[in-house]
């Protein structure tokens, strides 16, 4: 689990790009169709910093296992919770684009939108802001300490290795 890379900043932009694209061409739907603006419920901005919290909440905890007690903690664990991260960043970036895009849309008018309808977009944004910088943080909480693996290696023992060498495959 040590050489798995983070999750590239660049996967996070093109999330957002593709949540800007699906916020402007539903804002461009309902004007074209002559309705209202669509105007995100506040529960969106405020369950993406709840999953946030919740992610940040388990990283710290599955950190302070690695740090006081390493071999107590699970590993799938650890794996759902780097999973959990990852998705995480995708789905801030996603939703923090889509607010993006709801927002733009309402640039081009001649008259400003008021206060009612564009606090909510700008919500969505700063919780999928938030959920990104959150859903980072836990999985730089995610790593395991190196030296596991060399310290177990017998030299007697050759290249392949095979499932039953595996740490989740061992008898203790």
């Amino acid at each position: 689990m040590r050489n798995v890379e983070r999750t590239s900043p660049l996967a996070v932009l093109a999330a957002a790009a593709m949540g800007i694209a699906i916020g402007l061409v539903v804002q461009f739907g309902l004007t074209g169709r002559g309705a209202s603006p669509f105007v995100p419920p506040a529960s969106l901005a405020v369950s993406l910093v709840i999953l946030a919290g919740v992610l940040i909440g388990f990283g710290i905890r599955l950190h302070r296992q690695v740090r006081h007690r390493p071999g107590a903690v699970n590993p799938f664990h650890a794996v759902r919770l780097l999973v959990t991260a990852r998705a995480g960043q995708l789905v801030g970036g996603l939703f923090g684009g889509f607010g993006i895009g709801l927002l733009l849309s309402l640039t081009g008018r001649s008259v400003p939108a008021p206060t009612a309808t564009w606090l909510p977009m700008a919500a969505v944004v700063g919780g999928g802001v938030v959920l990104v910088i959150c859903a980072a943080i836990a999985e730089h909480l995610c790593r395991v300490p190196p030296g596991d693996d060399d310290a177990e290696e017998d030299p007697g023992i050759g290249p392949e290795r095979g499932p039953v060498d595996q740490t989740a495959f061992r008898q203790h």
